[in-house]
């Protein structure tokens, strides 16, 4: 089976903790070489967030479950990335 190379969440989390220390601890998993979160929308009490993963083994369990551990949520998965190396998304013209 092909290893996860990037992943893209729509994740809903809380104010605390912030999106600097999210990033760290998501960044000490095994086989993840970068994080990165950006605060799309935000009101009194959470903040929906886009968390972009990317590394040799993105294990999606162990990403989850920090996440839920420091008090978020995932909406959905919108980009999973998996083979010996990553593509992005060819363009496609709309009709």
């Amino acid at each position: 089976m092909g290893k996860i190379r990037r992943l893209v969440l729509d994740t809903l989390k809380p104010h605390d903790p912030n999106i600097i220390d999210m990033a760290s601890r998501l960044s000490d998993l095994e086989g993840i070489s970068a994080v990165n979160i950006s605060i799309y929308e935000m009101d009194r009490k959470v903040e929906n967030a886009k968390i972009t993963i990317e590394g040799d083994s993105v294990s999606y369990q162990r990403v989850a479950a920090i996440i839920e551990e420091l008090g978020g949520a995932i909406h959905s998965i919108d980009e999973a990335v998996a083979g010996k190396e990553i593509i992005d998304d060819a363009a496609t013209p709309q009709g």
